[in-house]
């Protein structure tokens, strides 16, 4: 059930964030984004929710915002309600691109079988004989069509991307997402981190017509990060993410009917890799 925040209303859950606007009509530009502690996977959200992770995932954007140099829909205007401080991010309304800007640096997840099936990912050829986990020559862009709700995201090529925001929009896209990546991977690893994938996303600010940086922003949600130290000692799957659940969720249910319920343990452990990374992050920009 959605709060009652004052000088808000309701317009919309997701399946872990919840949508605000101001009831103040001067303020109808701005949408509060509200991140829950809720958790989903394989297209369902579970119970129970994990305790911090909306904190976590709030903190964590707004701390890749303050280093990025890049526009982004966060705005100052008027201040988060108290009810939602530190997971609530007051933000600009974008026109989004109907776009996911997913960016690679290692081989993994669907990127991974759809390597092994056809040699390439989203149409970019790789070298042969990659193994899972490994680095790929360069960063590349691997961009996805957001489905309708409920619906799963559809892998496409940059010439689709093309066709469909036009060819300024597509290599705007694809330049500043590489960009963002690479800045990030550097800031990552001088955490001990590697970042080996990651989601953006973006839209127009109506204000300015200026490309800007939404969403949430390299999480656990939205990204893949490993250690670095694991890594180089050949471990590909442990990651600072919800993996745990996903893999707990592939051993205990045939995907049919409702999810089980999560065990005590399972949601510790998760809670506890957002937290990890959190510390990582932070500890490292001392």
């Amino acid at each position: 059930m959605a709060l009652q925040l004052p000088g808000w209303h309701h317009v919309y859950s997701g399946k872990v964030r919840d949508l605000y606007e101001s009831d103040d009509a001067g303020l109808s530009h701005l949408i509060l984004v509200v991140a829950s502690d809720r958790v989903s996977a394989f297209d369902h959200v579970l119970e129970p929710a994990i305790p911090g992770k909306g904190e976590h995932l709030t903190n964590l954007t707004n701390w890749w915002f303050d280093r990025l140099d890049v526009p982004n829909h966060v705005s100052h205007e008027v201040p988060v309600p108290a009810g939602v401080q530190g997971r609530a991010t007051v933000a600009k309304k974008l026109e989004m691109f109907p776009i996911e800007c997913v960016v690679r640096g290692y081989i993994s997840g669907s990127g991974w079988k759809e390597y092994q099936a056809s040699g390439a990912i989203c149409g970019v050829e790789l070298p042969a004989g990659l193994q899972f986990g490994d680095r790929l020559p360069e960063p590349i862009f691997t961009p996805a069509f957001k489905a309708e709700l409920g619906e799963h995201d559809v892998n496409i090529t940059f010439e689709r991307v093309i066709e469909i925001v036009g060819s300024h929009h597509a290599t705007e896209l694809r330049n500043l997402s590489l960009r963002i990546f690479n800045r990030a991977s550097e800031l990552a690893e001088a955490a001990g981190l590697i970042l080996a994938d990651t989601k953006f996303e973006f839209g127009i600010n109506p204000a300015n017509g200026i490309t800007t940086l939404g969403d949430e922003v390299l999480t656990p949600d939205s990204s893949r990060f490993w250690s670095k130290q694991a890594w180089l000692a050949g471990e590909r799957k442990d990651s600072f993410d919800k993996q745990i659940v996903r893999n707990w969720l592939a051993d205990n249910w045939d995907q049919t009917g409702e999810p089980p319920v999560l065990p005590k343990e399972i949601v510790e452990q998760t809670a506890g890799k957002y937290a990890e990374l959190v510390a990582l992050l932070a500890k490292s920009a001392e």
